[in-house]
């Protein structure tokens, strides 16, 4: 992998983001899987670090949350009774995003614990230097999470969203209709008006489409927890910093102020693979 001239890695890294699984990765490129694995790995590990350095002393001023689900190595009810259920099965990562400029500050991978909970709202405060306002769904988890992170120094609210059943027959597989929405206020004096999760659903959706392990009804999937992680700092740092957000025009770094630049897919590989 390490005799891989730049353009390569790029080309490799360049399919992975745009949604393609490991194996079409593989056809396209003429590249050995294991080795377009180690890349994505390696790449991925870098973004994490990068990614860690960058997101520093954010003014973020109102911060969305929620999870997303995925699994690894096997579905949780086909894991063996016994087993360390800790990197295999049911998995979910944690994201924050800034509705304003889009910036995804923090994130975190793992089993949708208070203690994985705790821990992402620790991360998320220490990214900040001022009073935010947090709007997330009603996971029971995030009221402690966001007081022993925050204290009293943040306006936090829920949102429930009330839906329609699933219809049964034609039109079964649409999305359903929002019937009702209910806003509480958890903390401090949040606008009511901005209590929403409904850019963070946006990036869910975007995760789905650019990384294949977590496209639903497929065979695609992390078999690895590393792999799943690598994967997902690798999404995050393309969205950050490379990608341009079609609203913005500019990616959610520049809007934040962390770079002054559209970074290159090619920097983004040659400074995380080295």
């Amino acid at each position: 992998m390490n005799r891989l001239p730049l353009s390569r890695r790029t080309q490799i890294i360049n399919c992975l983001v745009e949604g393609n699984s490991i194996r079409s990765t593989e056809r396209m490129t003429d590249t050995h899987r294991d080795t377009i694995m180690r890349l994505m790995v390696e790449v991925g590990t870098g973004c994490a670090a990068l990614a860690n350095d960058q997101m520093r002393n954010l003014d973020c001023r109102r911060i969305q949350c929620d999870e997303i689900w995925t699994f690894c190595r096997m579905k949780q009810a086909h894991i063996p009774r016994f087993t360390d259920r800790t990197k295999i099965g049911d998995q979910w990562t944690f994201v924050a995003i800034d509705s304003e400029t889009k910036l995804v500050p923090a994130y975190r991978v793992g089993k949708r614990t208070g203690e994985n909970a705790v821990a992402f709202m620790t991360d998320l405060s220490e990214r900040l230097s001022n009073r935010v306002q947090i709007s997330s769904d009603s996971l029971r988890s995030y009221v402690d999470a966001v007081e022993r992170a925050f204290g009293a120094d943040v306006d936090y609210g829920q949102i429930v969203k009330f839906y329609d059943a699933e219809p049964i027959g034609p039109g079964r597989y649409a999305p359903p209709h929002v019937t009702g929405v209910e806003r509480t206020v958890i903390a401090g004096r949040p606008d009511q008006a901005h209590i929403s999760t409904s850019h963070v659903e946006r990036q869910n959706l975007t995760m789905r489409m650019s990384m294949r392990r977590f496209t639903r009804l497929t065979n695609a999937f992390s078999k690895k927890f590393e792999n799943l992680q690598a994967a997902v700092a690798l999404h995050f740092a393309h969205y950050n910093l490379v990608r341009l957000h079609k609203t913005l025009r500019v990616t959610p770094a520049m809007a934040a102020h962390v770079t002054d630049r559209v970074w290159s897919l090619e920097e983004l590989v040659d400074r995380t693979s080295k």
